[in-house]
């Protein structure tokens, strides 16, 4: 049996959405989500990390979200998309709008590829890429960081986010670097990733001639990406991102790694609280769900740089902690054996529990 898939005339529109570890893409999302009026909006999403943290949080029913592979997904999870694509579009629901949520550490540009390629060109239109840059933690050589460069290089619009934290005069200096890097930005500011989905959303602001070349977008990168872009309709986009390290990929190169703590006991919130206190520099990005042994409510946590937030809501299951922890050279067995120094020894008629 064959299906038939109704192609929209222009193709399916596509945003892509990119950005920093803790720059808002997650919360940018979930504005997108819950502000579309009469559009029916798939999300595909990546993370780095064992745990899918950001499923828990995205407002979307589960049969809306479809899930890529853990792991880089310029390197490892390019062939999930296209075959994740095909299958939405194969549903018998129609699908008005596609929005791709990288990971912080992704290239964006082996992710457009994909949709240039065969498989997908004559089925999709990518329409833009979003990239958000945080005004309190930026610096694209802050991380020692290819990765942080070539988001904002090959970004249809910068949003500049989190701007009520930081004062004028620093974010003129933030808009001016990132023109070094991209003369035409288009940047806008906002407040907890909130903008105006008529500007970021069915924009046509992407073109695929516009793509940086090897020498102008990388001429201070060590590694070279070969990116030989031809017109030739049969040419293969997906597969003109060579690169030159093999499959040494970009994550293990420039030194990220990350933890991922699971544990069915609470945490003592005091505990926790000390563990904070004491994270080292090394690690740059934070989120999870947690569970207090002090609070019955799931309590949603975000850390990007030195600042974090936790807010609260009902549990939709069984509570757990989850929590995952990105940075640079970061000593996984020590942060691993401090997170479960947090465990609650919880105390009933003399017998204790979770020790």
């Amino acid at each position: 049996m064959t299906t038939t898939i109704e192609v929209p005339k222009r193709g399916l529109p596509v945003t892509i959405i990119t950005g920093f570890l803790g720059s808002g893409k997650t919360t940018l999302l979930n504005h997108i989500l819950n502000n579309q009026k009469g559009m029916r909006t798939a999300v595909l999403v990546n993370e780095f990390g064992e745990i899918s943290i950001d499923s828990e949080l995205i407002v979307s029913s589960e049969e809306d979200l479809v899930e890529l592979n853990n792991g880089c997904i310029c390197c490892t999870v390019r062939g999930d998309i296209a075959e994740s694509v095909v299958r939405l579009m194969e549903r018998s629901d129609k699908i008005d709008y596609l929005v791709v949520e990288t990971t912080g550490l992704a290239d964006p540009l082996p992710v457009a590829l994909t949709f240039l390629g065969p498989e997908l060109r004559d089925l999709t239109r990518l329409d833009s890429i979003v990239t958000l840059v945080d005004a309190t933690n930026f610096a694209p050589d802050l991380f020692n960081s290819d990765v942080a460069y070539s988001q904002i290089a090959y970004g249809d619009v910068i949003l500049l986010n989190k701007t009520d934290l930081v004062q004028e005069p620093e974010l003129q200096r933030l808009e001016e670097r990132i023109r070094e890097i991209k003369e035409d930005a288009r940047i806008l500011r906002s407040t907890n990733s909130a903008v105006p989905l008529e500007l970021i959303l069915d924009t046509d602001l992407f073109q695929a001639s516009s793509l940086p070349q090897q020498e102008d977008a990388h001429d201070h990168h060590d590694h070279a990406h070969e990116h030989e872009h031809c017109d030739h309709p049969d040419h293969d986009h997906s597969r003109d991102h060579s690169h030159a390290h093999h499959h040494h990929n970009h994550i293990e190169a420039e030194g990220f790694n990350s933890l991922a703590f699971e544990s069915d006991q609470p945490f003592s919130l005091d505990a926790f609280q000390n563990f904070l206190n004491e994270l080292p520099d090394a690690v740059f990005r934070a989120k999870g769900v947690l569970w207090f042994s002090e609070s019955p409510e799931r309590h949603i946590f975000h850390l990007s740089g030195r600042r974090y937030t936790l807010s609260s809501d009902e549990w939709p299951r069984q509570p757990k902690n989850q929590l995952v922890l990105i940075g640079q050279h970061l000593d996984t067995a020590q942060l691993r054996e401090k997170l479960q120094a947090c465990i609650a020894r919880l105390v009933t008629k003399g017998k204790g529990f979770g020790r």
